[in-house]
């Protein structure tokens, strides 16, 4: 083959190649637009003020709203957030300032990555029989306690490898100074991942704001507005759940209109770890 042939055959590769991958992107964005398309047009006949403010009422075949629900998913996610959060960073930072490759962190290591990746119906069954069963009830702290052995491992890597972006210099230049390592960690390694942190708190947030088989096993549900974690608890997901499953027209509408507000939730979540990433990015330049 000549050189001009060559370079014929792979200026056509390329244009093949990136002609393909324009078609698929363009492809993977249609399909993303016709299903929130999709799921508006469902859910948005349902989703009103009432939506947010009322309790179901007593006639499944039109109820009225999901705050119950709402208010549940809320203060689960958030009991969860209170244990999963600190706990996911204490052991982000033991990866990546005080482990070396040795056998202990690389073992740490390797069990947050499985912990990642684990089925979330496995954690709800776990969650049942070491939780669930010794209380004698499912209960709302059993449901955040799930949601919390889901956050562990996704804020832990994400705070491990933030932490790993900080500029060596940084540490250098503190200890230079005279401060130990964990004033150094403390107030200028953290400070300059901050921003990357708190976006892999959102993803674990919403990761576990979308939840549903944990909650089946451990918070079950609830109709009615409670604010005591110790007894059945209601969440949206499950709710949705309870509602597109079950046989009354009312209910499978409004279980549209509380998947329309889970996904608006992701994408609000998305938006602000997309802009948070950008900044740490810029920061750290």
């Amino acid at each position: 083959m000549t050189g001009s042939a060559y370079n014929s055959y792979t200026r056509i590769v390329s244009f093949v190649a990136a002609a393909l991958c324009t078609i698929f992107a363009f492809g993977i964005v249609a399909v993303l637009c016709l299903v929130v398309f999709y799921l508006f047009g469902k859910g948005a006949s349902a989703l009103s003020w009432q939506f947010f403010t009322e309790l179901p009422g007593t006639d499944p075949q039109n109820p009225k709203g999901m705050r119950h629900a709402l208010e549940g998913t809320l203060i689960m996610v958030s009991l969860a957030a209170a244990v999963g959060v600190p706990l996911g960073i204490l052991v982000g930072v033991y990866l990546s300032e005080y482990s070396s490759e040795k056998f202990l962190p690389t073992t740490v290591r390797f069990v947050a990555d499985v912990l990642a990746g684990v089925p979330s119906i496995v954690v709800g069954i776990l969650g049942y029989e070491l939780l669930v069963v010794p209380m004698g009830t499912n209960s709302g702290y059993a449901g955040a306690a799930a949601l919390a052995f889901i956050m562990i491992p996704i804020v832990a890597r994400t705070t491990e490898e933030m932490l790993k972006l900080v500029p060596k210099s940084y540490r250098e230049g503190s200890l230079a100074l005279g401060a130990t390592k964990s004033q150094t960690i403390l107030k200028v390694v953290l400070p300059a991942a901050t921003g990357s942190i708190v976006t892999g708190v959102l993803l674990a947030i919403a990761r576990a704001a979308g939840e549903t088989a944990p909650l089946l096993f451990t918070a079950l549900s609830s109709q009615y507005l409670t604010r005591d974690p110790s007894q059945p608890f209601p969440s949206l997901t499950v709710q949705i759940y309870n509602y597109a499953t079950g046989p009354f027209q009312g209910q499978r509408t409004l279980a549209w209109a509380g998947i329309l507000v889970l996904i608006s939730l992701f994408f609000v979540l998305s938006l602000a770890v997309r802009w948070l990433t950008r900044r740490a990015v810029i920061k750290m330049v």
